[in-house]
Order: C-alpha cells, then structure tokens, then sequence
C-alpha cells in the first residue's frame, strides 16, 4: 500500500474520532438541558448520583421503665430479742389437741382472734428433717402472743407447729422427715396419691413411701378432719429449703396463684418456684386448693437452720390482710 493511500486511511480514523467526540459531548449537554429542566419542574424527578451513601441512624427508642414492684406494706416493728420459744409448763388457753401422732403424741394448734374469715399455717410436716419451720411456728405463735392487736377484727388464725412431732422426737436431720410409719407425710393427702414415685429431681437421701393408701396416717387425717372443721380461707404450709413458693393446685387453681403473687412481694423466695423436675404426689396444698378450694402455698424457707423470722413477719401480715 502507498504511502498516500495510509495518510488518507489515517486521516478518515481521526476524523471519525472527532466526530463520535462532538455527538458524546452534544449528547450530554442534552441531557444535562434536560435534567435541570425537569428538576425545576419537579424536584423529586432529578437525578441525583449518589456515591457511597450515609447510612441514615435508626431513631433512637427510648425503652419503657422498669416496671416498679407492688407498692410494700409499712412491716410491723420486729421485737427486740426475738420472741421467748421457752416451752410452756401449761398448755395456754388457746391451744386444742385436734389428734395424736402414730406414737401417741399430742397435734395442738394455736388459735387467734374470733373473725369469720380463717386463715391456717402448718408447719413441721417433714418434722426433724425441717425443724426450722417448727421454730418459726413457735416464733409467729410468740409474737401474736404478745400483740394480739395484730390480728384483724375479721380474722381467726390457726397455726399448727408441728404436724410430724414422731419426726422432730427421732432425729433433726434426714432421718426425722418421716413419721413413725415411715410415711412421708407431704405425700399421703388423698389427691393424686402414689405409695411411690419416681425419684428424679426429688429428695432422696433415705427410703420413704407415700403410706400404705392415701391418708393412711393419723397425723393426715387429724388435720383433715380439723380443716373441714373450721373450712379455712387460705393456707401456708411452710417447708424448707430453698426451692421458693408453690402455688397449690394440679391443675393450677387462680386463687393459689394470686396468693403466691401475694407473698413473693414482701419475700426473696423465687416465685416462680425452682423446678426440679420432681412430680409432688399426694401433697397437702394441692388437696386443699382440689378437693375443697382452698388457696394454699408451699413456702420453702432458704435453708434448714434459719427461720428467717422477720421476713415471715411480712409474710404473716400479707397472709392475715388477703381476701380471696
């Protein structure tokens, strides 16, 4: 090829160049006329790039408060020192024998006030295994001794302080939680009664059964025939240890719960109460909520040596103020 013929082949390719450069160039100032007029017609239509946007925050929540705990009771003034638990020579005017353990030993309860609504605590049903619930029993009854004011005009209380006295005369320890039949006593109430359960999550530190049939043992059926008596209103069976507050009922009973509720406001016993995964057979709170409609709670004290006496005083003050 000549060399005329490469300078006019060069001369086309640079001048198609040139021209691709000028549409390009007419091109975008086209589009740019255009743009700017339809943004001055509508903002929202122009075209705005946007390299690399701002994350826009998200608003900021401000979080509901804490929800505040039930307004607490003013607590009565505690005595200094504690009540005297020195045992009483004569038996006082206020307590009944309503039966007898399987060795012959007396079951009193202690009366207080003469209103129509009824209130009940039991205590020492696992007798020498949960001896504190007996001491904390013979504080209450103590205290109320000397300030009967305490009890509202409308109220009777009853507290029995030992159901299981074979247990507590046998041995303070595991071996004092069974009567003298061997029966734990917490488990021969005639609703959903077993002689035997299973053991998983349950206590285990000694052979026991549940009785030979449901409400086999004196002890049982003394405290039922005295709570169909005087039909009580509520009731506390007070354990130990640590496992918080049970509500009775199987299945749950509203009138159980509430009082609960009632008593976890005034006390560090978790509410709801640590599950083990242990099945209570046959126990007192849920015969009394089932078979006759009695709200009633299981109270575990925290361990089994203290009584934790003024922590009770609230709960004995909340107990004795509660209606159905």
């Amino acid at each position: 090829m000549s060399g005329r013929r490469l300078n006019g082949l060069a001369a086309l390719v640079w001048l198609g160049n040139l021209l691709l450069c000028l549409m390009l160039a007419g091109g975008w100032f086209w589009f740019s006329n255009l743009t700017q007029a339809r943004a001055e017609a509508d903002p929202a239509e122009a075209f705005v790039p946007v390299i690399n946007p701002t994350r826009t925050p998200k608003p900021t929540v401000t979080p509901w408060p804490a929800p505040t705990r039930r307004a607490t009771i003013t607590p009565w003034p505690t005595p200094s020192p504690a009540p005297s638990l020195t045992p009483w020579a004569v038996r006082p005017a206020n307590a009944r024998e309503i039966g007898k353990s399987v060795e012959g030993r007396p079951l009193e309860v202690y009366r207080f006030g003469n209103g129509p609504s009824v209130k009940l605590i039991v205590a020492g049903i696992h007798g020498g295994y949960e001896h504190n619930t007996v001491e904390l029993a013979r504080e209450l009854i103590a205290y109320i001794g000397d300030h009967p004011e305490r009890i509202p005009a409308d109220t009777t209380l009853y507290i029995l302080p030992n159901l299981n006295p074979d247990g507590s005369a046998r041995k303070l320890g595991v071996d004092g939680r069974a009567n003298a039949n061997n029966v734990d006593l917490n488990r021969n109430w005639p609703y959903n009664w077993q002689a035997d359960w299973k053991r998983d999550g349950c206590w285990i530190w000694r052979p026991i059964t549940g009785g030979e049939y449901a409400g086999s043992e004196p002890e049982v059926q003394a405290l039922i025939g005295f709570i169909d008596q005087v039909k009580p209103a509520a009731l506390i069976s007070y354990h130990s240890a640590a496992l918080g507050i049970f509500a009775g009922g199987r299945p749950d009973f509203p009138p159980s719960i509430r009082l609960a509720e009632a008593v976890s406001e005034v006390t560090t016993y978790p509410w709801p109460p640590i599950d083990t995964g242990c099945d209570y057979t046959g126990n007192l709170t849920d015969w009394a909520a089932n078979t006759r409609s009695i709200p009633s709670i299981d109270i575990e004290l925290t361990n089994h040596r203290d009584t934790e006496f003024e922590m009770n005083l609230r709960v004995l003050q909340v107990f004795l103020g509660w209606r159905p």
